[in-house]
């Protein structure tokens, strides 16, 4: 009897037109690539991380816009959960998204402790998701994974370099004082191991229940101790609140104000001449003046009829890093391993300037020094060039 010779699925395809001898794409693109692109969007649109929320959103769309609606040709449509900063809600939406919504890639969020749990989620569905806010160090550290990314920041890149440039100063004695939770206490931790490194004494860490922003019993304990200087993080309505505070305190003038970027950034007109003379470091800054900084600001305001902030920058650069991916593999979505080594290898061309990714898929970037001058985040120097964050615990890198 003679055998019947065995029909290889390359074969088949081949025989129904589905690809050619030239073709590669894997069948499942290749049958549904006129489909179209899911994102999830899981991010704070209600609550004190609401304006981050709606900054990383617009950008993110309008990058997508500038493509012409659409990655490496395809269009996209967007899946929209508000995590309203509540973590406890933070694997039940990621869940959802992935299980239910079937979402091709995952975008998320603003707030470190949500972040955490969307991550824990996302690694183990193997779902190729992007970070365009949240720092907290774990994300690239030992939660780090493959398919875990992040476009904005490590807590340490933000506050590790203020040590340095606080002793340089002069500022000898410092107090610090933010929200008790994942974000919060990583800035104060690495504030102090770079402001220790450089010769400071930490004479106070205060720290407050989140998204608490009653200051006053603070505000008198910083006047009492009498530091050189105050470190701050706190962010959206909080950061307002409390630069407002400190000045109406009488504080502003006696003892200078430091922070993470995040104390100005999204927060100046509300804040006010409050601000004026802050200092902060962070990746971003107002008036970096660069060909490619100065388009983004203009497409922005032309779209959304008001300057763009630094979590508009992340957002419009996660679009970017998820166009890095897809662009090689022609819009496939399910050419994960593809797409991964592309954005590992990308150079983002963003308006903070160029940035590659770190071996845990974190930016290493130049980190500005800023003063609030005229209501803008001007630059006075360069914190740190080319920082990248430590990674401790990431078996990835």
């Amino acid at each position: 009897m003679t055998a019947q010779k065995k029909t290889s699925r390359r074969d088949f395809l081949k025989a129904t037109g589905i690809i050619t001898a030239g073709t590669l794409l894997p069948a499942h693109f290749a049958i549904g690539n006129t489909a179209k692109i899911k994102v999830g969007l899981m991010l704070p649109y209600t609550g004190t991380f609401a304006p981050p929320g709606n900054s990383i959103t617009n950008a993110f769309k309008l990058y997508i816009a500038e493509q012409g609606g659409r990655l490496a040709g395809r269009e996209v449509e967007y899946v929209v959960v508000d995590d309203e900063s509540d973590p406890a809600k933070a694997p039940e939406n990621t869940h959802r998204l992935i299980v239910r919504d079937k979402v091709d890639f995952l975008v998320g969020t603003v707030h470190s402790g949500v972040a955490m749990g969307m991550v824990k989620v996302a690694r183990e569905a193997g779902t190729i998701t992007i970070i365009p806010n949240a720092g907290t160090d774990a994300a690239t550290g030992p939660m780090c994974a493959p398919n875990i990314f992040r476009a904005s920041f490590s807590t340490y890149q933000t506050a590790f370099p203020m040590g340095k440039v606080m002793v340089e100063r002069g500022h000898k004695r410092v107090a610090i004082i933010t929200w008790k939770y994942a974000f919060g206490e990583e800035s104060a931790r690495a504030f102090k191991e770079g402001y220790e490194a450089a010769g400071g004494k930490i004479v106070k860490e205060m720290f407050l229940p989140f998204p608490n922003v009653e200051f006053q019993a603070y505000l008198t304990e910083i006047a009492a101790l009498k530091p050189d200087a105050v470190f701050v993080f706190f962010a959206g309505a909080g950061a307002v609140k409390f630069v407002k505070d400190y000045a109406a305190a009488g504080l502003k003038n006696t003892i200078p104000l430091y922070g993470s970027g995040f104390l100005t950034d999204g927060t100046l007109a509300a804040q006010g001449d409050s601000a004026e003379g802050v200092h902060t470091t962070l990746h971003y800054a107002d008036d970096l003046g660069t060909p490619r900084d100065n388009a983004f600001r203009v497409a922005y305001r032309k779209a959304y009829g008001y300057d763009p902030d630094v979590y508009a920058v992340q957002g419009y650069d996660t679009a970017q890093l998820l166009a890095a991916g897809l662009d090689p593999v022609k819009g496939d979505a399910g050419a994960r391993a593809e797409i991964i080594a592309a954005m590992e290898k990308a150079t983002i061309d963003s308006p903070r300037g160029k940035f590659t990714m770190s071996r845990a898929h974190n930016p290493i970037q130049d980190i500005y020094l800023r003063k609030v001058e005229g209501g803008q985040n001007r630059v006075v120097g360069i914190a740190a060039k080319a920082l990248a964050d430590p990674v401790r615990g990431c078996k990835m890198a």
